[in-house]
């Protein structure tokens, strides 16, 4: 069995910055990527960023220059460095990992960015 444990999230002014942690833990085996995902209420839950474990990252184009995915390989942990922050990136962020042998999900942590 796999956990992630998020945490980070909270409520920013419009322009300013949050960090988001996701320590994977349990029956991990080789991962393939970690990241991020966000919902947004009425909307379909999307891309953010991933990373592999040597380092190829990807973001969707809202937030490239803006967000900064990072990763400990040692840790089972991925981090997303969020700055600029606007309106539209209020959302839940949800951490997830792929491995050889699954496609697992975190229980989500509320982004709200206030204008």
């Amino acid at each position: 069995q796999v956990q992630l444990v998020e945490s980070g999230g909270g409520l920013v002014q419009t322009g300013g910055s949050l960090r988001l942690s996701c320590a994977a833990s349990g029956t991990l085996f080789s991962i393939i990527y970690m990241g991020w995902h966000r919902q947004a209420p009425g909307r379909q839950r999307g891309l953010v960023a991933t990373i592999t474990t040597d380092g190829t990252t990807n973001y969707a184009d809202s937030v490239k220059g803006r967000f900064t995915i990072s990763g400990d390989n040692e840790k089972n942990t991925v981090y997303l460095q969020m700055n600029s922050l606007k309106a539209e990136d209020t959302a839940v962020y949800y951490c997830n990992v792929v491995t050889t042998m699954g496609y697992y999900w975190g229980q989500g942590t509320q982004v709200t960015v206030s204008s």
